[in-house]
């Protein structure tokens, strides 16, 4: 039975979402507002790529967050 338990990769993974967390949102807002700014289509590559990083990035997080959830779970209820 050891007792050593490695905090260390829950710890990072946490920081990584809270980067996910805090980035994704804003990217997506900054996607709405280049919608209202760039009408035309040469600059409007802008706005469907940042919706793009986006949506991706939300959904990344929520996944994420469920991994770093587990690993939590992992590490605590480890027998």
């Amino acid at each position: 039975m050891s007792s050593d338990k490695s905090y260390e990769t829950p710890i990072k993974k946490l920081l990584i979402l809270l980067l996910l967390l805090i980035v994704s949102p804003v990217i997506l807002s900054l996607a709405f507002k280049a919608a209202k700014i760039y009408t035309e289509m040469p600059e409007l590559i802008i706005y469907y790529l940042l919706l793009l990083f986006g949506v991706i990035g939300i959904l990344y997080s929520v996944y994420f967050g469920f991994r770093t959830i587990q690993s939590f779970l992992k590490v605590l209820f480890e027998e």
